[in-house]
């Protein structure tokens, strides 16, 4: 890399870190750099979850009080999607690079438009159930079985694994946006680091690329989380619902 493609790919770390804390679409800004100063795709791929996973780790500690909140979701979240990132990583690896690239464009469709409706939808639930319903603030077993897929995406490839947990978490919970905010982030960094620990052992890194998405990353998670929190929760949504469909329009191109 030349040195102003190397300032282009620590530029995209920041930014991607900025998006892994609000918005959750990072990859679509990394992971294009990335190949554009001519990094092969799995490599781009393998190289971007590895640099963007510092991101992911700053911008959850910058969530540390909304995660405390509610620590066995927390806990669940983290685990399903642990979990679910192996399988998707191990794909990664396994399949040819175009399986998923039709459908990819379609699911971070389908998880923003979700997002944007999602009010309206968790209202509907709770009128059917009742006025003195139980607000759900626990993950019951088909919301985890929907976080482990969320998960197996977020190590397969991850662009807007973000925006599906939101999804995930917006209906099958009651939980405040904020503290789902929260909770995407940290389902993003497990995702991460996991697949991370697989692609060091098992697949192609350009470890300069990686420092500098690391090093992006790392202060854009946290300044991310900070701006997050301090959003009013429509303007965040709607920022996620509009990052979701210029990413799925530039996957589809």
């Amino acid at each position: 890399m030349t040195p102003l493609e190397q300032v282009l790919v620590l530029l995209a770390g920041l930014g991607s870190g900025i998006l892994t804390s609000t918005v959750g679409v990072a990859s679509l800004l990394s992971f294009p750099v990335l190949v554009a100063v001519g990094l092969p795709p799995v490599v781009a791929n393998a190289s971007n979850t590895v640099g963007l996973t510092p991101g992911a780790i700053s911008g959850s500690f910058g969530y540390r009080s909304e995660l405390r909140e509610n620590p066995r979701v927390t806990a669940i979240v983290l685990a399903t999607c642990a979990v679910g990132s192996v399988v998707g990583a191990v794909l990664l690896l396994a399949l040819p690079a175009s399986v998923f690239e039709g459908v990819i464009p379609w699911l971070i469709l389908g998880t923003c438009l979700l997002v944007g409706i999602q009010p309206t939808l968790s209202a509907r639930l709770r009128a059917r159930r009742g006025d003195d319903a139980t607000m759900r603030m626990h993950v019951s077993p088909v919301t985890g079985l929907f976080a482990t897929i969320t998960g197996v995406y977020g190590g397969y490839f991850g662009a807007g694994s973000g925006v599906m947990m939101l999804a995930v978490l917006g209906l099958g919970t009651d939980l405040p946006f904020r503290v789902a905010n929260a909770l995407k982030t940290l389902a993003v960094l497990a995702a991460n680091l996991v697949a991370s620990i697989i692609f060091v052992v098992a697949a192609d890194i350009d470890w300069r690329a990686v420092v500098l998405l690391a090093a992006g990353s790392v202060v854009g998670g946290y300044v991310g989380a900070r701006i997050g929190r301090r959003l009013p929760a429509s303007l965040l949504r709607a920022g996620i619902v509009v990052a979701g469909i210029v990413g799925a329009v530039l996957l589809w191109r």
